[in-house]
Formats: C-alpha cells, structure tokens, sequence
C-alpha cells in the first residue's frame, strides 16, 4: 500500500496541550522530556517555529516516532505507537527540579499534567510534582498514576470514556455506569471530574470536599466533518484551561474545550488551531 501524502509534526499529549493553549492566547510555559536524534532536532524546531514556549529537558533515549494513518475514504483512524523508552531515574529528577521551578510561583494559577509516564516511573511520579505547587491541577492522565493523586483533592479530573473505564477496572456501558465510575473519582478527591466521549456528550460532575454529587452538568458535541481525530482530547483540556485563566465558569469553560475539540478534528495536524 501506497500513501497518497505524507505530513510530520511534532506531537503527543504534552506538546498538543502547549501548543493548543498559546495558539488560543494562554499564558502558558510547557515542560516536556526530549530525546535524541533526528526527530527530536524536528520537534524543538517544529515548536519554536509555532511561537511555543517549551522549557526542554533533556533525555538521552532516542525521541520517539508515532504514525496515524488515515483512511479518507472510510474515516478509519489507524495509530501506530512506539512504547516510550525507559527514562533515567536522573532525568525524572531533572525534570521533578524543573517543575518546581516553574510551577512553584505564586502567578501560577493552573498546572495541567497530562499523558502516560514513561516505563519505570513509579506510579505516584505524577504526585510528587503535585507536591510542588499549590496551583490548581488539571489531570488528564488515568489509572494508578491518577489514583495516586487522591491527596492533593486535583481541582479537575478529564479522562475520556475508555480511559475512565480503565480507572475503575470495568466497563462503563450505560451513561449511569458512568455517573457512578465519576462519583468514584470525586471520593478519590477531585472537585470536577469531565468525561469526554469522542463524538458523543459530555459529562461534568461537581462535588465539594468529598461530599455527595451536588451537581451534574451534560453538554452536547457539534457535528463536524472529521479529518483527524488525533489530539482532540488535548485541545479540550487546552480550550477548558484557557476558559478557567481568563476567569470563565465550569460551563463555559467546558464549552470552550469543545469548542476547541471540534476545530481540531478539522484540521489535518493535531493541535494547529490558529
């Protein structure tokens, strides 16, 4: 088989998230590991040319590549993902020290932590960077990496459906299903827990300290000619975020990532809204 085009860009969710948020006009500093080789040269030229403001830290494994083929014809999706290397104990604590560097400041209003950690991170990696900031977190992460954070009280949690359902180790077949897997996530600390389903509706739930659901909010998706679905999650969490920092409610705000969500399943290049 034979592509009729073939694009690179630098990618991936912490990437997507950054570049997302300065092209809506965020305040924003994006931390991120970087390999070696060819590919990661590309992704720092890649993102200084979009004007992202990136602090790198350096990895000595060799940056990996992900392909996503996409089927025009049908609207298939195929991604093909290389596992992330191992990671150096040294560069997990050369990357810790640069988050508490930039996150520590008091004008840091929002952090937002998102995608899988590397192969031999410890679960509650995500945790110790919550130890070193007081600024409000954003979590799109799933699992033990995100359980593990239950003693920070995370302001918001935004797993998309699957990613909810691998949390609490079951499927969520119902929208009631999902409602109860939330409200575990809220007992587990988070003020608001958004669920994003790709094309389907979205769901928000609120709670205050632990207490029982005190509000439950579901807001529905456009309709849009998809091009590539790639790093819409992404720009919801960016679109949520930059709603929250310019002072917007929970509602808005959520309007706001699916707003941005949708601009980007029509564009060829995840993250490109501008």
């Amino acid at each position: 088989n034979r592509a009729r085009e073939v694009h690179w860009c630098a990618s991936g969710k912490v990437l997507n998230v950054g570049l997302a948020l300065t092209q809506l006009g965020a305040s924003v500093r994006t931390l991120s590991l970087i390999g070696g080789g060819s590919a990661g040269d590309a992704m720092r030229e890649d993102m200084a040319d979009l004007g992202v403001d990136v602090r790198w830290i350096e990895s000595s494994v060799r940056q990996r590549v992900c392909t996503t083929l996409l089927d025009r014809e049908s609207g298939q999706t195929t991604e093909i993902v290389e596992n992330s290397p191992a990671t150096a104990p040294a560069e997990l604590a050369a990357f810790e020290v640069a988050f508490a560097e930039e996150a520590a400041s008091s004008k840091v209003e929002f952090v937002i932590l998102t995608g899988s950690l590397p192969n031999n991170s410890p679960s509650d990696y995500y945790a110790r960077l919550l130890d070193r900031t007081r600024a409000k977190a954003i979590l799109d992460i799933r699992g033990a990496e995100l359980l593990a954070t239950w003693r920070h009280a995370p302001f918001l949690v935004k797993p998309n459906h699957e990613e909810l359902a691998q949390t609490v180790q079951r499927p969520l077949p119902t929208v009631d299903d999902v409602w109860n897997a939330m409200r575990e996530i809220h007992e587990f600390g988070a003020e608001w827990v958004v669920v994003t389903n790709g094309p389907h509706e979205v769901l928000a739930s609120h709670v205050e300290q632990r207490a029982a659901i005190s509000d439950r909010f579901r807001f529905d998706v456009p309709h849009v000619e998809v091009v590539n679905p790639i790093g819409c999650g992404d720009c919801f969490t960016a679109g949520l975020a930059c709603a929250l920092q310019r002072g917007s409610d929970m509602s808005t705000a959520i309007r706001s990532g699916i707003a941005a969500a949708a601009k980007n399943a029509e564009q060829l290049m995840p993250a490109r809204l501008a």
